[in-house]
């Protein structure tokens, strides 16, 4: 369970969807050096907005989508599960032999991505690529260091990050 972020400093960092933008436009010039992939996968829901900005940034029609959960809800320093939790695997689809790029808004501890990943290389792909808008450090808890173990990333945070669609701006 993630400890509850209490200095003011620790406060949220809200994004806009300007941020949004520049990200995923950022995500998208990493990913080209490398090559483009053949699909992407979202992580639903977060992953889903910053999936589809970089399928399009990519050229990619190809956008698949996944439910895996780690938290109990969708608040601020919300408890966390056991294990992350796949809801519907099956929609992920035949990736056999392509190079995929599994998409998510944020890593925090870093447990989602790693089991998504996992479940999308059972499935045969030829290469899965990971990338996150930004990663919460305060609650990263993979052994390596975050650029060790996703591909992609914009950012790096120690505060909880609140992202435009989340509905919370304001409050």
């Amino acid at each position: 369970m993630a400890t509850p972020l209490t200095h003011a400093a620790d406060r949220p960092t809200y994004l806009t969807w300007d941020d949004i933008g520049a990200a995923t436009q950022a995500l998208a010039e990493q990913v080209t050096a490398a090559g483009v992939p053949q699909a992407v996968v979202g992580i639903v829901r977060g992953g889903m907005i910053p999936a589809v900005w970089l399928a399009h940034r990519l050229g990619i029609r190809d956008v698949r989508t996944v439910e895996v959960t780690h938290t109990t809800s969708d608040g601020i320093n919300a408890a966390k599960t056991t294990l992350p939790t796949a809801r519907n695997a099956a929609s992920l689809g035949d990736l056999m032999g392509l190079d995929v790029l599994l998409v998510d808004d944020i890593a925090g501890s870093g447990a989602t991505l790693a089991y998504t990943a996992d479940m999308i290389r059972g499935l045969g792909p030829a290469r899965v690529r990971t990338a996150v808008l930004t990663v919460n450090r305060a609650n990263w808890v993979q052994e390596a260091e975050p650029h060790r173990v996703i591909d992609y990333t914009v950012s790096l945070k120690d505060t909880w990050i609140v992202f435009p669609w989340e509905g919370q701006h304001g409050r």
